[in-house]
């Protein structure tokens, strides 16, 4: 069954072995996609979608206090000056544009625009994976996001956790938490209902990349016919290069999310990113909600795809990374208080370290919770406690702040050892 709405391509698929109208579910591959009122004509006398054609009645006033947000920025007058009244583009095609020539891609076509990466998530399960009969597999410790899309989407799990002590897997992976390729294979021989294989590289809260060998290993391996699926949500914080993206125009059974919420620092506009081959992107706009991306959000993305705004992003990345090296350094010198060695390869904006049991070398959960605890409710100073995550016992994940906030936070932190 063809994709409904999509040419037929001369071109072969690579890999052979990979055949993307078996991997969709019949019922998607069937569906007709509702017609936005947007996708015939967005411009004249608009009668034809039932908005309010008087507009939103917010005044453009800085001096409302009603129009504060968090209590001290006033709405932006730009986003107010929009057509609210009017549903929004359905498809986005100058982001779309942006975002193909800011990773290097061939065209639109291989870029999918979803409320952040945890729409894609969802629809990736929704169009791929029969609820009740098939699987998706992880490689915890990995994203949460994952196993919920699952369980609501009445999905199966399959879990192979990631190398804990290899300081160089398979594919050559830097430090811990290294994909173990053959274990992954030998799952999959064991089950064909695995239909997707979710990496999170830089993995959270691992903080560390996936190879490119590994992933290659994976999108290579025959017996899997489903589709290898690369959560890069904080890949612009790791070395150049990294990134899987570089693999999509030789392989149409992968998919690369990335994010705006990260290296963009746009968390609360909520726009997440799918690159892949057009097939499997036009899967995804088939079955996504008709305005999933709200015109305020489109109009604040594309002015942070500005050359503008992207070289004061890089700029923002540099300093988070020289920070994250200075934290790093500074944690470690907390030793003689109970701190451990961060561990992971630090390609993130955050640093995963065990808080150990006092006089010992061991990690320690409780006293790790402790200290989470009272650096929240004590010290203002707000981190998360990943002891429970498999791999990371006694673990305490620190997000690299501003020079002034980790400063603060690293006074509190030994304060807070000292004590407990």
């Amino acid at each position: 069954m063809a994709i409904l709405g999509l040419p037929p391509s001369s071109t072969p698929t690579r890999p052979a072995h990979f055949d993307i109208e078996r991997v969709i579910r019949p019922n998607i591959l069937a569906l007709h996609p509702y017609r936005c009122a947007r996708d015939d004509y967005s411009s004249g006398i608009l009668l034809d979608a039932n908005e309010n054609a008087l507009g939103h009645s917010i005044p453009q006033s800085e001096d409302d206090t009603t129009l504060q947000l968090n209590g001290n920025s006033p709405v932006d007058d730009h986003i107010l000056g929009l057509d609210l009244h009017r549903y929004p583009d359905p498809s986005h095609p100058k982001i779309k544009d942006c975002i193909a020539k800011l990773r290097c891609l061939p065209s639109t076509g291989h870029v999918f625009l979803g409320v952040g990466s945890d729409e894609v998530i969802d629809l990736l399960m929704r169009v791929c994976v029969a609820p009740g009969r098939e699987r998706i597999l992880i490689t915890p410790p990995t994203y949460g996001m994952y196993s919920v899309c699952a369980q609501v989407n009445d999905v199966g799990i399959v879990k192979v956790n990631l190398d804990l002590t290899a300081e160089g897997g398979e594919g050559g992976e830097r430090g811990r938490f290294s994909v173990r390729v053959d274990e992954v294979k030998k799952t999959i021989d064991a089950d064909p209902s695995i239909k997707l294989i979710f990496l999170c590289s830089p993995g959270n809260p691992t903080g560390t990349l996936i190879s490119l060998v590994s992933i290659r290993a994976l999108l290579d391996y025959e017996p899997f016919k489903g589709i290898v699926v690369v959560d890069e949500a904080y890949i612009d914080f790791s070395e150049p290069g990294s990134s899987a993206v570089s693999l999509v125009a030789e392989y149409a059974n992968l998919c690369v999310m990335q994010t705006m919420s990260k290296s963009f620092g746009l968390a609360a506009i909520r726009l997440g990113i799918a690159i892949a081959q057009p097939p499997l992107i036009h899967i995804l706009s088939n079955t996504k909600a008709p305005y999933n991306i709200s015109a305020p959000t489109a109009h604040l993305a594309l002015r942070a795809l500005s050359p503008t705004s992207l070289s004061a992003m890089r700029e923002k990345i540099e300093t988070l990374k020289a920070s994250r090296d200075k934290l790093l350094s500074s944690l470690h010198s907390l030793k003689d208080l109970g701190l451990g060695r961060a561990i992971g390869a630090q390609d993130a904006n955050f640093i995963m370290i065990p808080v150990l049991a006092r006089g010992s070398s061991v990690p320690d959960s409780a006293r790790a919770q402790r200290v989470y605890l009272a650096l929240a409710e004590e010290e203002g100073v707000v981190v998360r406690y990943r002891g429970k995550e498999v791999g990371c016992s006694g673990c305490l994940r620190i997000t690299v702040g501003t020079e002034e906030e980790n400063v603060v936070a690293l006074g509190k932190l030994k304060r807070t050892l000292e004590n407990l």
